[in-house]
């Protein structure tokens, strides 16, 4: 996969920094056996300021839970690529090997950022503040926290969230957990990319700021 050799174009960012979904949760289980490997993985996560409950595995599909797959390509190893049009993001490793995230991804194509960022900052328990344009959008549902809303098990950015910034500027793009675990492997946020918690902790602790995000197009071939 020679991503590193595609052009990209930066999307509209000025609806990103919301990254909150309005989905609502199925009311069916998927009915899929559990791995014991799986709930282990995603069990509820100790030692941090606020809860992070265990996940739900019967409402989060078997493809879009973390995984190391073979993952042939150019681009460096701690490199992440995020796939919208899959729903996957990756953590690129040594000898031709990824870690694969399943994520939730913006729903609609205009507010997606596309192309090479920066993480230029890492943050737990991130504070969040809806965008202007979120806001006079859905007043009603985004004015009340156009102060911002600190962080905790509420906040939809969730324990941890990482910032992109291009050419020294702040795409308003974030990769970040949920407060909707169900909603990962569907196009559901305002444009950021939502981990579960247990896997965006997870990225959190293997990738430095600096670090290199790739973002394809939502219709780019996936690996």
């Amino acid at each position: 996969m020679n991503i590193d050799r595609r052009s990209f174009v930066i999307g509209l960012p000025f609806a990103l920094a919301g990254c909150m979904g309005s989905q609502r949760m199925p009311l069916i289980a998927l009915g899929e056996p559990i791995d014991p490997y799986y709930v282990a993985m995603y069990a509820a996560v100790e030692g941090e300021a606020f809860p992070v409950p265990a996940v739900d595995l019967r409402k989060v599909k078997a493809q879009f839970l973390r995984q190391e797959i073979a993952y042939p390509t150019n681009e460096r190893p701690g490199t992440i690529v995020v796939d919208p049009g899959a729903r996957y993001a990756y953590l690129v490793m040594e000898g031709g090997r990824a870690i694969r995230y399943g994520v939730g991804v913006g729903k609609e194509e205009a507010f997606n950022f596309q192309g090479t960022a920066t993480i230029a900052r890492k943050a737990e328990w991130p504070r969040w503040t809806p965008t202007k344009d979120m806001i006079a959008r859905q007043p009603e549902r985004y004015g009340p926290y156009a102060g911002g809303m600190a962080g905790g098990i509420d906040n939809p950015l969730g324990p941890r969230a990482m910032y992109l910034y291009k050419d020294g500027r702040d795409t308003l793009f974030r990769l970040h957990g949920t407060t909707e675990p169900w909603t990962i492997g569907t196009m559901v946020s305002s444009g950021c990319v939502r981990f579960l918690n247990q896997d965006i902790i997870d990225l959190y602790r293997r990738v430095p700021v600096g670090s290199t995000v790739i973002v394809l197009p939502s219709g780019a071939p996936t690996a």
